[in-house]
């Protein structure tokens, strides 16, 4: 189930402070290993977890600003299909999307 987790996870512990997720994530093997790490886990404990676990609601809240950026830079064909065959291509593209959404909060008109 959380076997591509662990690896993944290690690659970002010495970075990040929090980790924000979903309720899918919400698995012992997955809070043991953030909890290994010394990061703090914001997941939601799912309805049939027996002992839930507490999480902190305000840096949840967060999750759904990422979440909406993600869901515009979708409305860019060319990110959502990964139209680019380069990774660094691709990520350029990302950061121009991302320049494009950014400009109207801190340009005033």
């Amino acid at each position: 189930m959380c076997r591509g987790f662990a690896p993944l996870f290690r690659m970002i512990t010495d970075r990040i402070e929090a980790f924000l997720a979903d309720r899918g994530y919400d698995a012992d093997a997955i809070r043991e290993e953030i909890e290994a790490a010394g990061v703090e886990t914001v997941i939601p404990a799912k309805a049939n977890r027996r002992n839930p676990a507490p999480h902190d609601r305000a840096k949840y809240k967060w999750r759904n600003l990422i979440e909406r950026l993600f869901n515009k830079l979708k409305n860019w064909r060319r990110v959502a299909t990964r139209y680019d065959k380069t990774k660094e291509s691709y990520l350029g593209f990302v950061a121009l999307a991302s320049v494009k959404l950014w400009i109207p909060f801190v340009h005033e008109t």
